[in-house]
């Protein structure tokens, strides 16, 4: 197994049974006063993090290819944004920026403006996190459109607030037991080439069926259940994330846009996890050529500060004052940090999560030339997906199999989670390196041989 040197420490290096005994005692206590709803992937008692690099309480430490769930896009503490924080947190934490006014917030909002995609003016709403960047969309466009229908698709994760959850289609623990949810919220497939198509068809003819099949079962609903002129908006992931990192053919946006456009419906993109940079451009939606109305972010947007944007046409955002607020959004303390992390993703961060990313695939596949159990290898800059699978002819998922590899990494010092039925993610910190792909696919040959 490679390891490599991080801080002039050797990363990974686990010098305790795991969960150590100060990691044990943290956890007793945690799990006695939190909620049960949470998951914890492993027993992972962090103490603190550097670049792609988490201690814990112990002293064990991780190469970590999770980034807080695709969140700490310029790496754990970085040092500009730490001193951005710094200096704002001298000057002023907190005078809620939807009763009065404060230059972060404002220069911000001018800033992702610019960045997003089109031409046309745009506005920006600032929240706390995704689900409320899907919920201040959800909102805006049944207000916008006066319609009140909503499409979204099976396997897609939007957030866990009521409107949120309601366009989430991913797992059924997440829905059990709150119904009813809002209204009207109407779900279809998401293009997957991999699983639609037989195993001898050719990629182009995999993507093209894949598309054509959701795009049926959509033109399906216009027909028998739902009037195209009656609903509001359509939410998509560029790339699909808690659904199995699933990047859709190349042609599925454009088309998909174009019903949009046709039945006068908004186009809203969830780059919540697929923004900021992680795919090698700031927004996914560039990589298919298309123009959403509206954009929900949060995640990698300030590299670990709490912080979620909608943006949108300036036309759309015609909702008046009082209509939709936020206490916590926008907070100057998380606007610098955004800013700074714009700063350093302009700064070649975006570039190399893109050869980085590209590096990392192909290290993977060749992984796959020696280990059956891996079916596709498959994402976009740094998020990037290996779907496990029993049997390659077949394609018949592999969850248990994908549950202890994921174990079985953390036992190694490799921090990894799940996504979709047996695939595992990897969404490491933009700043990771090859040195550490080659440390991290080195731990999953050594885990793949024991599977």
């Amino acid at each position: 197994m490679l390891m490599h040197e991080s801080q002039n420490h050797i990363v990974p290096h686990i010098r305790t049974p795991l969960p150590g005994p100060k990691a044990q005692a943290l956890i007793a206590a945690d799990e006695r006063y939190t909620s049960p709803s949470y998951t914890r992937a492993y027993p992972l008692a962090v103490e603190r993090g550097y670049g792609a690099v988490i201690e814990d309480v112990d002293g064990n430490r991780f190469l970590d290819f999770t980034a807080g769930i695709a969140v700490c896009s310029t790496g754990h503490c970085h040092p500009r944004i730490v001193e951005a924080i710094r200096r704002q947190s001298e000057k002023l934490l907190h005078m809620s920026g939807t009763d009065f006014y404060y230059a972060p917030q404002g220069e911000l909002a001018a800033r992702l403006a610019e960045l997003a995609p089109g031409p046309e003016p745009k506005r920006v709403f600032f929240t706390n996190s995704g689900a409320e960047s899907v919920e201040a969309a959800f909102k805006l466009a049944r207000h916008h459109s006066g319609r009140q229908q909503m499409i979204a698709f099976f396997g897609a994760f939007h957030g866990r607030t009521m409107g949120a959850l309601s366009l989430t289609g991913s797992k059924v623990v997440q829905r059990r037991g709150f119904a009813p949810l809002v209204p009207m919220v109407h779900h279809i497939d998401y293009p997957n080439a991999y699983r639609v198509a037989g195993h001898e068809a050719s990629d182009a003819q995999a993507q093209a069926a894949a598309t054509l099949e959701t795009l049926n079962q959509l033109e399906d609903l216009f027909k028998r259940t739902v009037p195209a002129d009656e609903v509001a908006a359509i939410i998509v992931e560029p790339i699909q994330g808690e659904g199995g990192y699933i990047v859709p053919p190349p042609q599925f946006h454009r088309e998909l846009k174009a019903i949009a456009e046709r039945h006068g419906i908004l186009h809203i993109a969830d780059e919540v996890q697929t923004g900021m940079g992680r795919t090698g451009k700031m927004f996914a939606m560039e990589h298919f050529g298309v123009t959403p109305d509206i954009v929900c972010l949060a995640k990698g947007i300030a590299s670990g500060m709490p912080l979620g944007a909608m943006i949108a046409r300036a036309d759309i955002m015609d909702w008046g004052p009082g209509s939709h607020a936020s206490t916590f959004g926008g907070n100057p303390i998380s606007c610098v940090a955004a800013l700074e992390t714009i700063h350093v993703l302009q700064d070649g961060l975006m570039d190399s999560a893109a050869t980085t990313g590209q590096y990392l695939m192909e290290a993977l596949r060749t992984l796959q030339e020696r280990h059956p159990l891996i079916g596709e290898v498959r994402g976009i800059g740094l998020m990037v997906g290996m779907e496990l699978v029993r049997d390659r002819q077949t394609k018949e998922p592999a969850p248990a199999e994908r549950e202890r590899l994921v174990q079985e990494a953390f036992r190694r010092g490799l921090l990894l989670l799940g996504c979709g039925e047996s695939t595992v993610r990897f969404c490491p910190p933009l700043v990771v390196t090859q040195a550490e792909v080659d440390t991290a696919v080195s731990i999953l040959d050594d885990v793949l041989k024991g599977l």
